[in-house]
């Protein structure tokens, strides 16, 4: 196939499921015989993920890379924004990142240069597949920056796609949000919408037949299906709403209580989705010094901003509370950010990330770290060192840190390499028989071996006895739950009509299900 068919997901709003539901259909047309690849043209999110020769992509793209069984590449999410303030961000294009670029400027720039990198990009995959699912970003009808926008309806057009447009019953005001959203496109972008999903239903969706009939009458758009909202669902989050996930929130189950310090500008939450599907741990985001009175151990995380957010911990009254975490005989965890935090200082000579040029670190660790482009961005793998060699780890490492040890240095946690080194290389460092413990490797629960090794190691610190420990990685869980996020959204989408508008039909054995609207809505 010479041209890529292409659908894209649009939403009414942020937040009403487009990620997972571009991950559901290219796990769907994988099945269904297709090489299919996502693709969006600008994500904001401090949530990234490294492609295998070392440049970032947002986490979503990553993920939904993942549902596709394709390795991620940079081409699908050409534009990167991460966050630093609430008025700035770094601007990562085609991997890399290029400046520091401030809210208004950047809002106000035509983006010239910008739109031809997401033209390369998408012309990039439609050269290599036959199918590209495309996501939009937040409302494709935010009038004050429509005639800026690069990622929802001219991209539709440059693909020449038809559009998915979802909307998400569960905030309320559904209807409000698909008529105005579609009242307020242009006549020729109206046309390009051929179907309305319903998503994050919950209960019996006959129960808004009445409201699918309501809605095509008015719309003059068919309702392509109504999805239910689906639980328990382990795949990555875009950016910090994901926050908000059942998960992120649900009962404790475990006896070993994970404290993570929610951080104002934490990165790559993602890290830790691990500990939260461990049936033995009790993990937690925590929002306040009190909640270290009782954790077994405590997790400094990733920061888009380190010194603003160190700054912060000083000013919030954590650092008394992390001491007192420590004496205890709670395990502290730092990554990236956080264990930068664990040294003497952090500074930022070239204002990088923060107006700030240092801040002084906890002190645990004779370290100092400076802020120097460019960004070091690369996968590695090796072992733990010491006592605990053996045991395996891997992860990335996605930082503008450059720490230097002042007088004796601390033992290291592993000995690594990434790609192009020959020789094992100290990273991390480990105090106290494993009382506090820093590491710049982002994704390190992943892999059953070293979270195992670090609860198990926790429980023996705080006197608990040993546990079973479910070594399953979070591949294994991923793949699981593509699955089934690809079986209930097959069987409540009337793919027929989505086959219909990508013009091809299904190659492989995938379960197709051929009913019409009207069965979708009777179950």
């Amino acid at each position: 196939m010479d041209v890529a068919r292409a659908l894209m997901v649009m939403g009414t709003a942020s937040h009403v499921g487009k990620t997972l539901m571009v991950a559901a259909l290219c796990r769907i047309l994988r099945q269904d015989g297709y090489r299919v690849a996502p693709f969006k043209a600008q994500n904001m999110s401090r949530n990234a993920a490294l492609t295998a020769d070392g440049r970032e992509l947002s986490r979503a793209q990553a993920m939904q890379a993942e549902a596709a069984g394709v390795p991620p590449d940079v081409h699908m999410n050409p534009l990167l924004l991460k966050p630093t303030n609430a008025h700035a961000a770094q601007l990562i294009v085609q991997g890399r990142a290029v400046s520091e670029v401030q809210a208004r400027q950047y809002m106000a720039d035509p983006k010239h240069d910008l739109w031809t990198a997401v033209v390369d990009s998408y012309r990039a995959l439609d050269r290599q597949f036959d199918v590209l699912v495309i996501e939009g970003a937040g409302s494709p009808v935010e009038m004050n920056l429509k005639d800026r926008d690069l990622a929802n309806m001219r991209v539709a057009a440059l693909a020449q796609a038809p559009v998915m447009l979802v909307a998400d019953i569960e905030r309320g005001g559904v209807f409000a949000a698909v008529v105005g959203t579609l009242s307020l496109l242009a006549p020729e972008e109206r046309q390009r919408v051929r179907g309305v999903v319903i998503n994050k239903f919950r209960g019996d969706p006959t129960l808004f037949d009445d409201g699918v009939r309501l809605l095509e009458e008015r719309t003059q758009t068919p309702v392509w299906g109504v999805v239910p909202y689906i639980p328990d669902l382990w795949l990555d989050e875009e950016d910090s709403m994901g926050l908000e996930a059942d998960r992120y929130r649900r009962a404790a189950r475990g006896d070993v209580r994970v404290a993570i310090v929610l951080l104002p500008h934490i990165a790559n939450f993602t890290d830790f989705d691990a500990l939260f599907w461990d049936p033995s741990v009790d993990a937690a985001f925590v929002r306040r010094p009190e909640a270290l009175a009782d954790a077994d151990a405590v997790i400094l995380p990733g920061t888009k901003n380190t010194l603003d957010d160190l700054a912060w911990l000083r000013a919030a009254g954590w650092l008394r509370a992390l001491e007192e975490a420590r004496t205890r005989g709670a395990a502290i965890l730092g990554i990236c950010g956080g264990f930068q935090m664990l040294g003497r200082a952090v500074r930022d000579p070239e204002r990088l990330e923060s107006s700030r040029e240092v801040v002084e670190g906890l002190g645990w660790m004779t370290m100092d770290t400076t802020l120097r482009s460019p960004k070091r961005t690369t996968w590695v793998s090796g072992r733990l060192a010491g006592a605990w060699g053996g045991i395996p780890v891997a992860g990335y490492e996605m930082h503008m840190g450059q720490s230097r040890w002042q007088g004796s240095r601390p033992a290291p946690l592993a000995e690594v390499k990434g790609p192009g080194e020959v020789a094992w290389r100290d990273e991390g460092a480990v105090l106290d028989a494993g009382a506090v413990i820093g590491t710049y490797l982002h994704g390190i629960f992943d892999d059953g071996g070293f979270r195992d090794w670090w609860l198990q190691l926790v429980r023996r610190r705080r006197g608990m006895s040993a546990a079973p420990r479910p070594a399953l990685p979070m591949a294994a869980v991923k793949e699981e739950a593509y699955d089934r996020l690809a079986a209930v959204v097959r069987a409540h989408l009337a793919m027929p009509a989505i086959y219909r508008a990508l013009a091809v039909e299904p190659r492989g054995a995938g379960p197709i299900i051929e009913k019409t609207l009207g069965e979708y809505r009777k179950g």
